[in-house]
């Protein structure tokens, strides 16, 4: 197989921080937000995602404290997600997608 036949594929991360340079927001606070939402529980979020219930809670709350913004709130025995958390995910996979596209477009003729 020569060098042209080989696929390359750009990877990045992208991630928000507050301007301290802690982390607000992230795939991984992406993906518990996602947990919770399908699950209907950070306890389930947790099980699944195999964590600690206090290491989701703790991601959870530390996104809120950062953004000012509530993301997950407690209803019945389990937890639901805000809308502003549903627009921060869209938000966060459109960027994320748009990254990507751009990456591909810049390298695609290259590699």
């Amino acid at each position: 197989m020569n060098e042209r036949e080989n696929v390359y594929v750009v990877r990045s991360k992208v991630w928000i921080e507050d301007s301290s340079g802690k982390v607000a927001f992230g795939l991984g606070r992406f993906r518990i937000l996602e947990a919770v939402d399908r699950l209907g529980s950070m306890n389930s979020a947790a099980r699944e995602l195999s964590m600690s219930y206090r290491s989701v809670w703790c991601r959870i709350r530390e996104s809120e404290d950062r953004i000012g913004r509530k993301l997950v709130v407690r209803e019945g025995k389990g937890s639901v997600l805000t809308s502003f958390a549903r627009s921060l995910m869209k938000q966060f996979t459109a960027l994320n997608t748009r990254f990507q596209e751009e990456a591909d477009k810049m390298f695609g003729d290259l590699l």
